[in-house]
C-alpha cells in the first residue's frame, strides 16, 4: 500500500510542468529539510520541469540549509502540482496562494487532524517527513536521483526531528536512511557545528534563564519569557522557544512548557515530554503536534495557569501509573 501511495504521488509530480513546494510556518530543520530535500531532488531528476519552494517565511538560523530560492508568480500557480511537507493543517501551510494550482498533494508524519489535499501519503510513525522523502526517492532509483546536496537536507531533518535519533519514533528504518544519504558525501560535521553551536549572547542567554525554570510538585518544568525580555535580550522567537531543551536532563521532570510572550498579545506554548503523551493536552490549547512534542497557544495568565495544573495531574496520573520507570 505504502509503495503504490508513492507511485502514485511520483505519477503525478511527473505530468507536472510546475511544482511548487511549501511547508509549515515558523519552520525547523525538517520542514526546511524535506521542502528544500525534495525540491533538489526534483531538479535534479527532472531538469525540464519548473520547481520552486514557496514559503511565506524563514529562519536566519536555518540559513546553513540554502536559500528557497526565487518565489513564483500566480501565473505560475496556473497548472502547477502543489506539495506540502510536514505540514498536519492547512491553516499553517506557509503559503496563502497554496490553493492556487490545479492539485495539492500532502506528505506529511503529524497526526493526521485535517486530511486535506487531492492525495496525501501521511505517516505518524515516522521520525521525520525528511525520513518519508528519503524512502520516496530510494524507492525508485531509476527515476530519481538524490545527489549531495539534497542527501545534506534530508540528513538534517532527520537528525532534528529524531532529536539526534533519541524519539521514540526513531526506528531501524530511520538509522538506514540516514545511513543512505549519508553514502552520498554528507558533510556531518559541517552539519552538527551549524545544528548545535551558539553564539555567545545565546549561551549567556541560557546560564540567566536556566535560574528561572519552575517545577511542580510531580516534576513539570516550566518557564515563561515575556515579551519585554525577549525584547531586552534581542531573542527571535526561535530562540526564546529552544530553551525546553535545557529542561529534559532534569531527573524525575517528564514533562516541559516553554511560555513565550507574541507581538500580537498571545503567548506560544512549546510543550515537550517524555514518555507521557501529551498531543491531547495541547490539542485543548488550539495546537497538536506529535505524542511527545508539541505547539499550543494561550491568551493570558489564567489560561497558561490552567495548562499547567492539567500538564501536573497528566504526569502525576503517569507516574501513579507507573511506578516502576522512577
Amino acid at each position: 500500500m505504502q509503495t503504490e501511495k508513492m507511485r502514485e504521488i511520483l505519477d503525478h509530480l511527473r505530468a507536472a510542468n510546475t511544482i511548487i513546494i511549501s511547508r509549515h510556518v515558523r519552520p525547523d530543520g525538517d520542514a526546511v529539510g524535506s521542502s528544500l530535500g525534495l525540491a533538489e531532488i526534483l531538479r535534479v531528476s527532472f531538469p525540464e520541469k519548473r520547481i520552486f519552494a514557496d514559503n511565506e517565511d524563514f529562519y536566519e538560523s536555518l540559513a546553513y540549509l540554502g536559500s528557497e530560492g526565487d518565489r513564483p508568480t500566480d501565473a505560475d500557480y496556473a497548472g502547477a502540482t502543489v506539495v506540502t511537507v510536514d505540514c498536519a493543517t492547512s491553516d499553517r501551510i506557509s503559503n496563502r496562494r497554496f490553493s492556487m494550482g490545479k492539485e495539492l498533494i500532502k506528505i506529511d508524519h503529524h497526526a493526521n487532524v485535517e486530511p486535506y489535499g487531492d492525495l496525501s501519503w501521511v505517516e505518524t510513525g515516522r521520525s521525520s517527513t525528511c525520513e518519508m522523502i528519503a524512502e520516496f526517492a530510494l524507492a525508485f532509483p531509476e527515476e530519481l536521483t538524490v545527489n549531495q546536496k539534497a542527501a545534506t537536507l534530508l540528513y538534517a531533518g532527520i537528525v532534528s526531528d529524531s532529536g539526534r535519533f533519541r524519539y521514540r519514533e526513531t526506528a531501524p528504518s530511520t538509522l538506514r536512511y540516514a545511513a543512505a544519504m549519508m553514502e552520498k558525501g554528507v558533510d556531518t560535521q559541517f552539519l552538527y557545528a551549524n545544528m548545535y553551536l551558539e553564539e555567545p549572547r545565546i549561551l549567556q542567554f541560557h546560564a540567566q534563564i536556566v535560574r528561572k525554570i519552575q517545577y511542580t510538585e510531580s516534576g513539570v518544568a516550566w518557564l515563561h519569557i515575556s515579551r519585554s525580555y525577549r525584547r531586552r535580550k534581542k531573542l527571535t522567537m526561535q530562540e526564546a522557544s529552544e530553551v525546553n531543551n535545557l529542561m529534559e536532563s532534569t531527573k524525575g521532570s517528564l514533562i516541559w512548557l516553554v511560555f513565550v510572550e507574541c507581538d500580537d498579545g498571545s503567548i506560544r506554548v512549546r510543550l515537550r515530554s517524555r514518555f507521557v503523551e501529551i498531543r491531547a493536552l495541547a490539542e485543548r490549547y488550539g495546537g497538536g503536534g506529535h505524542a511527545c512534542a508539541c505547539g499550543a497557544t494561550v491568551h493570558n495568565a489564567q489560561e497558561e495557569a490552567t495548562l499547567i495544573a492539567e500538564a501536573e495531574a497528566l504526569l502525576k496520573q503517569f507516574k501513579q501509573s507507573h511506578p516502576t520507570l522512577f
